[in-house]
This record gives structure tokens, sequence and C-alpha cells, in this order.
């Protein structure tokens, strides 16, 4: 079923400059049929947002800040994420922002059966993250923005560099995932792999560490091995995965 989503984004608190960027990561999910942005547009520092709302047909949702300090934004989402909750015309949420305030409002449409995703600066908290089914950092939407404006070869092969970003901690935690879903013989399926890791840690995203796709990633850890395989008909490729078993030196005696 293609996912409907809302997206709710806070002006105030994501910059200006990747709404394109952002807008087309949140079509591979599904249709943005709500598209609303909140700030108070009276604010000077919302000039840059004026530039693209119509490019990108975002609809500016006034709302003005009754009190220093105190964020009016959040309350205006909020409410108006319920009211479109209960309206029944979508099944998916886009929560853009990099505030904690949003933590319980992403676990309220989850536990309404909503799907939904967040994106934000690598300054969100763990909390709003983890009340996500998936969160996106915008940083890598800019990385990979600016790499495809530079490209000059079709396609580029993943770098030491890259390699070096994956650390021991995502590695145990693809190893012990792999264990999860794999079968008696140790191979699992890597679309399974994905959607686990996904559940697990939904900020896991292999553009992260430089990779724009889950197999290059394992592929590029010598702990795995990746092995391609037909359907049925012959028609497609299928990847499996599996941990690589360690070499036991034989002791002399």
């Amino acid at each position: 079923m293609d996912l409907n989503i809302a997206v709710l984004i806070d002006g105030d608190n994501i910059p200006s400059a990747y709404v394109k960027e952002m807008m087309e990561e949140i079509a591979k999910y599904g249709n943005p049929t709500i598209k609303r942005i909140y700030g108070d547009w009276t604010n000077p520092r919302l000039g840059k947002w004026k530039n693209v709302l119509l490019e990108n047909a975002i609809t500016p949702i006034q709302q003005y800040g009754y009190t220093v300090g105190k964020n009016a934004t959040d309350s205006a989402m909020i409410i108006d994420a319920m009211d479109i909750l209960y309206s029944g015309k979508v099944n998916g949420f886009c929560l853009v922002s990099s505030d904690s305030d949003f933590t319980r409002l992403a676990t309220r449409l989850r536990e309404a059966g909503m799907q939904v995703f967040g994106i934000g600066e690598k300054k969100t908290p763990n909390p709003f993250i983890v009340a996500c089914d998936k969160f996106i950092y915008i940083e890598i939407l800019k990385d990979q923005s600016e790499e495809d404006a530079t490209e000059t070869t079709p396609q580029k092969s993943a770098s030491k560099s890259n390699v070096d970003k994956i650390t021991a901690k995502e590695i145990k935690l693809i190893a012990s995932t792999i264990e999860d879903v794999a079968e008696d013989d140790g191979w699992a399926f890597l679309g399974d792999v994905g959607s686990l890791l996904q559940k697990k840690q939904p900020n896991f995203d292999s553009r992260n560490y430089g990779f724009q796709k889950l197999t290059p990633l394992i592929g590029a850890i010598t702990n795995f091995e990746v092995e391609r395989r037909e359907d049925s008909r012959g028609r497609n490729k299928l990847i499996y995965v599996k941990i690589k078993e360690k070499k036991h030196a034989r002791s002399n005696k």
C-alpha cells in the first residue's frame, strides 16, 4: 500500500538550504499529500524559507511567538498533527525537526498505527530519533547533493576513508542482526537484515558511512560474505549475507 504522508516542518529548527533534496528523500517513502511548515513569518530569520515554499508547494502556517524563550511552533505542529491523524487522510507522517519536544508526538502517532519518519540534524537528541520508524540526518542529504554535483564518473567505488567510518559498534550490530534472521546455514536475506536494522536503530543509514546502499557497505566489511543468487524464475538477483567463519590456527603438539 502506498503511503500518504503528512510532512510537518519546524521552520524555527531546520535550515532551508536543502529543502529540495529533503522533499526528494521523502518522496522515496510515499506521497507527501500534506506539506506544512510552521514559524513566525514576520521574523526576518525565516526569510530564506519564503523563497523555496512556492517551488515545493509547502504551505506556511503562521505562529506568533507569544512568549520570549518559548517555542510556539511546537504546539501548533502537535495540534495540527493530531487533527490530521483523526482526519484519516494519511497513513504516515514525516516530522522535520531536531527538537526532542516532538518525541511524544512521534510515539503517539506510531501508537495510532502511523508510520513515522524523522528528518533532522545530527544534533537531534536520541529519544526523538528512536521514537521514529526511520530517522534521516539532513547532513547526508547535503553531502549527497554536493557529491552528485561534482561526480564525474558513473559510479564511484567506496574509498578506504568510508570503510574507516564503520566502527566496531556498527559491525556488532550488523552481525547480531544477521544472526537474528539467518537460516540454519548462516545465510540471511539482505532485505530482512535491512528491515531489522531499521527497527533496531532508526537512524541506521548506509549513507552515514559514505555508501549509497547497504550491499556495498556490508561488502566492504571483511567480517561478512555477500552472495548474489537468482530467484526461482531467474529474473532477479537476490542478495544474501553471512558472517565469515573465523579460521583457527592449528596448534602443534
